[in-house]
């Protein structure tokens, strides 16, 4: 019953359940290499921000903009727009504003794409844990399969489970490649509001 159950488990768990390309990270599962931290120097070349270091916090019209800029399901045109409105309303004290908008920018960045490496992390320890407890399910299937006498209920009722894990392993993996782009796409966006940023600032 269901014999070609145990061929399209082991192709799934050997697809998905590859070790970690760099070692010093094994719990990593995106063939993105892992940068725990943006670099400040590799997306602001303006001047130093060591006066402004959660300052920004204070500033309530910035600490608002910060969310705003810092949330992806805004835009990044619309960002743009928001950054120069600021910016252009803020007379002699633009380059202080500036400062402390990008201040707030790489700080709530930076603690996004933490959180979201953390959680792909996590992810990736579960998906070991249900690709070990897969294995074992199918080696019992494997043993009642080859049992005399057969328990046909138990093999089909053992079949169908491994048949649902598996889906369930296939889907959390398909999300985890979707999710592997999401540092990279903040990355970008801090860099592009980071030059814009600079930009304005000249």
């Amino acid at each position: 019953m269901k014999v070609w159950v145990l061929a399209v488990i082991t192709m799934t768990l050997s697809a998905t359940a590859a070790p970690a390309a760099d070692p010093r990270y094994p719990d990593w599962p995106c063939t993105q290499a892992k940068v725990p931290e943006i670099s400040l120097a590799a997306v602001w070349a303006g001047p130093p921000l060591d006066d402004v270091q959660n300052k920004w916090k204070d500033d309530a019209e910035v600490s608002a903009l910060v969310a705003k800029l810092s949330a992806r399901k805004t835009p990044l045109d619309e960002a743009e727009k928001s950054v120069k409105e600021l910016l252009a309303a803020s007379g002699s004290d633009k380059a202080a504003k500036a400062k402390l908008l990008f201040a707030g920018l790489f700080d709530t960045l930076n603690a996004q794409r933490s959180q979201v490496m953390n959680g792909l992390e996590r992810v990736s320890r579960k998906q070991r844990e249900a690709a070990d407890k897969i294995r074992e399910d199918a080696l019992q299937l494997q043993a009642l399969q080859g049992a005399t006498p057969r328990d046909e209920a138990k093999v089909e009722a053992l079949s169908n489970e491994l048949i649902w894990k598996t889906r369930i392993f296939e889907d959390r993996h398909k999300v985890v490649r979707f999710v592997c782009e999401v540092p990279t796409t903040i990355d970008q966006r801090l860099f592009a509001l980071g030059r814009l940023i600079q930009q304005e600032m000249e």
